[in-house]
């Protein structure tokens, strides 16, 4: 398919659909054969997603969800075969086509359908929507570290959304959280059986979408103060330095970076 701007509907790529529901646009992450990984070309797509239906009179608001048993794993770490792969990634990603400040800003509600696998930038989608309504299949984790990057994006969310100490579990470990234990660490707002998902999204979007757009945007105003703002320096740095190469290499490798103490290495990637 020719590259081509956003227009209509389309939204720059063939792993992004965008589909009219009654008063809702909904988008999927549709990219099965690489578990949703996300393109740069995807994280503009979800961006201008929110652009689009706040343009358009005839929708109150956007539902985000996934394929399969994947929400969204974060940036495509997998393809290419060398370092230079990754920095281009990471120039992408230091250019202005990620979603998560448009989310935030967004000016009508937009609700997150976390479907399963839900990490890095994905789990950042989620976060910066207005709700996130999660299946009892997913689950979440943060795994920057263990790639090198100092996501400070996450850092200061999390701290304020689910408090330092356990900000500092999340991101140290890199553990997997259940469904139940993000809901209960305040991270995602509520967890429903996998089958009624979408049903409970769309209708969670439909209260939302019916509250005054004034009133409810000095609220979001607020709310993003409170959230505040993050080390954009710090982290764009991160991503050109050695430690993102390394972590980009060892990932690539399916081994544990250089960085790791040899009696505490293990097989496979972290």
């Amino acid at each position: 398919m020719t590259p081509r701007p956003p227009e209509g509907d389309w939204l720059g790529t063939p792993y992004l659909t965008f589909d009219r529901q009654g008063p809702f646009g909904v988008v999927t992450l549709d990219r099965p054969e690489a578990r949703n990984a996300m393109t740069p070309a995807m994280y503009f797509g979800i961006r201008y997603a929110v652009t689009h239906v706040e343009s358009d009179p005839d929708l109150a608001g956007l539902l985000i969800t996934g394929t399969g048993d994947v929400f969204a794993p974060g940036g495509d770490l997998g393809g290419g075969d060398g370092v230079d792969d990754w920095m281009s990634f990471g120039a992408a990603l230091s250019m202005d086509v990620t979603p998560f400040e448009t989310l935030r800003q967004s000016v009508k509600p937009v609700v997150s359908a976390v479907n399963g696998l839900c990490q890095g930038g994905g789990l950042q989608i989620a976060m910066c929507s207005d709700m996130a309504v999660v299946s009892d299949r997913a689950t979440f984790r943060v795994p920057e570290l263990y790639r090198g990057i100092a996501d400070t994006y996450y850092s200061q969310m999390l701290a304020r959304l689910i408090g330092p100490v356990r900000t500092r579990d999340l991101m140290f470990t890199g553990r997997t959280l259940s469904a139940d234990e993000a809901v209960d660490w305040g991270m995602v707002a509520r967890v429903v059986p996998h089958d009624q998902l979408l049903d409970t999204a769309r209708e969670v979007l439909a209260k939302c979408c019916r509250t005054a757009p004034r009133a409810r945007g000095v609220v979001k105003s607020s709310l993003d103060n409170y959230l505040g703002l993050f080390d954009r320096i710090g982290m764009k740095a991160s991503y050109s330095g050695d430690e993102a190469a390394e972590g980009f290499r060892a990932f690539k490798q399916r081994r544990s970076p250089e960085w790791v103490h040899p009696e505490l290495r293990i097989e496979g990637r972290l």
